[in-house]
């Protein structure tokens, strides 16, 4: 006899916050857990490796693999816990007044154990539409996993409906997201000691130039560019996230680098905006440099690219999630997520919905309320009514 739903989901997301799945470390094991637990119903899953062998995420069908389905999305990977102060062992699931505490809860493994708590009642109601489980690894540092696996879908025969990716939301449907574009450029200069400055080339000066004129294009961005009101920043934004430089007060700095990004509302306009920082760059400020020494100038290494997800609001995939959430109301975010990628490497409609809130995910002690499990356990039970008629 079957546990309850809460306590099979419980279970289950316990299991889950007990792998340590840090974007760094291999997430193998996670995933032959949940192919044994699926295994237990006479399930198999399609393992897609990566080229290290260390990571991999899975495809899951149940129901008719000749009929195009719907796609329950979510990652296995986290993000680190260094430099957090957690109350007790972030890989522990621990509950207190309703609240599921533990590394991942909210992003996203309370989604993913929801959607393995109702495997059974999937295989019960005899599915005529399918339900896809698409689990993928290393999205927080890039949505890198779930790339080779949507490849693999776009040569099947039959491709899916439609997808929800399960990222914290609320259970509201969000309709769009923000795409990102980062870029590292690194300045590579001439030392000499300090007393003879003049001698050398300052790769943080020239680093700093470009810092300038990237804030300056954010001011722009954000006068000039055009609009969205569905998003709490309703416009596309670019920073310097990161500089290295430098190594000690009595040298002229050779090497500098820094880290920028662009989130974009446009579908391409991240990359627009970065591509046209980095030509800038090389018209400007690389001759300069290059003048004082041909040996000095700047690399540029693309380190992050997603596109912008952009849903119309009267597609077919938002309708049918808002019937199944029980809501009219759809909005937009600006963090990103895999559901771009479903559309443009699988052409598959996709929205973002799943439990817990955003304002919890990456921060010390992680928490996801059991009500909103028990509210996404009855979003896939009203998936799963709409796969047994549809």
């Amino acid at each position: 006899m079957l546990s309850s739903r809460p306590e099979r989901i419980r279970k289950l997301l316990a299991d889950l916050v007990g792998f340590d799945t840090i974007s760094d470390r291999t997430n193998l094991p996670l995933i032959a857990h949940i192919e044994n637990y699926l295994g237990a119903f006479g399930i198999k899953g399609e393992r897609i490796v990566d080229e290290t062998g260390e990571k991999a995420a899975l495809w899951v069908t149940i129901g008719p693999e000749d009929r195009p389905g719907m796609v329950l999305s979510g990652h296995t990977d986290v993000v680190p816990i260094v430099g957090q102060d957690w109350s007790h062992d972030p890989f522990k699931l621990v509950e207190r007044d309703g609240k599921l505490y533990g590394r991942g809860t909210t992003d996203m493994k309370g989604f993913v154990a929801v959607c393995l708590a109702m495997v059974p009642e999937m295989l019960e109601a005899g599915l005529k539409t399918p339900i896809h489980l698409a689990i993928s690894y290393d999205e927080e540092i890039g949505c890198v996993g779930v790339r080779p696996m949507l490849r693999e879908v776009a040569k099947k025969r039959v491709r899916p409906l439609g997808a929800f990716i399960g990222e914290p939301t609320q259970m509201q449907v969000i309709i769009g997201h923000k795409g990102k574009h980062g870029v590292r450029a690194t300045f590579h200069g001439l030392a000499r000691h300090s007393s003879i400055a003049p001698d050398g080339v300052n790769a943080i000066e020239y680093a700093a130039e470009l810092i300038v004129e990237i804030r300056r294009r954010a001011i722009a961005l954000a006068a000039t560019r055009s609009t969205d009101s569905l998003y709490d920043v309703p416009h596309s934004t670019l920073l310097t996230s990161i500089v290295h430089g430098g190594a000690a007060l009595n040298i002229v700095p050779d090497t500098c680098t820094v880290d920028f990004e662009c989130r974009g509302i446009g579908i391409t306009e991240s990359k627009e905006v970065t591509d046209a920082i980095v030509a800038w760059a090389k018209a400007e400020l690389e001759p300069a440099m290059k003048a004082r020494n041909p040996h000095c100038g700047i690399d540029f290494e693309e380190i992050l690219d997603y596109p912008a997800l952009d849903t119309a609001a009267d597609a077919a995939i938002v309708t049918l999630a808002k019937s199944l959430a029980g809501r009219n109301d759809h909005a937009k975010v600006a963090f990103g997520t895999e559901a771009s990628l479903f559309s443009s490497i699988a052409d598959i409609p996709s929205v973002v919905i799943g439990p817990g809130s955003i304002a919890q995910a990456h921060t010390p002690d992680e928490f996801v309320e059991m009500a909103e499990l028990e509210k996404c356990a009855g979003f896939v039970e009203k998936l799963i009514a709409y796969c047994k008629n549809a």
